[in-house]
């Protein structure tokens, strides 16, 4: 399965969302160095969806640098209604995510880092749980996955070569 990577932007409006900041200590002759490293999540609400790493001795640069990996990092994901069209469950690490679609008005029931996700992605209504790892890196990464699992009707009617009709029909 191919991950549907975004090449160029152009003047989307991307925003981006800090999930998780760590500082890191490093302990020396000299003393402790303290750097920072922070998750960031990057979405136009439209169905593109990317994250990226920071690391910098500053929590602002950090951000700033978890941003322009974010914009190298893009995918597309199908949004219909705002939901997702079929449910789906991915691991990354010991991170494991479920996502379900809703039916429209239900909100969205995720939490943490899931929440930041699926928000930049501009998904309303879904039901998401979370199992296992709550370490943030892991869950970005695995729901991240997950989202690029999922197909809409049109894609699976074009890679199987049939009409709609005949994909509903089962």
């Amino acid at each position: 399965m191919a991950i549907n990577r975004v090449k160029n932007i152009g003047d989307a409006e991307l925003k981006d969302r800090l999930v998780a900041i760590n500082r890191v200590t490093k302990v020396t002759k000299g003393g402790r160095t303290f750097t920072f490293a922070a998750i960031v999540v990057v979405g136009d609400g439209n169905g593109i969806i990317g994250w990226g790493l920071g690391k910098a001795g500053e929590v602002t640069a950090a951000i700033a640098k978890g941003v322009e990996a974010a914009k190298k990092n893009l995918v597309k994901v199908p949004v219909l209604k705002g939901t997702i069209p079929h449910e789906i469950e991915m691991a990354f690490g010991g991170a494991r995510v479920f996502l379900k679609p809703a039916a429209p008005g239900t909100g969205m029931v995720a939490g943490g880092a899931m929440r930041a996700v699926l928000e930049s992605v501009g998904i309303t209504d879904v039901l998401a749980k979370s199992k296992g790892s709550s370490n943030p890196h892991n869950l970005v990464k695995a729901t991240i996955a997950a989202l690029c699992e999922v197909r809409d009707a049109y894609t699976v009617a074009h890679d199987r070569g049939i009409s709609m009709q005949k994909v509903f029909r089962g």
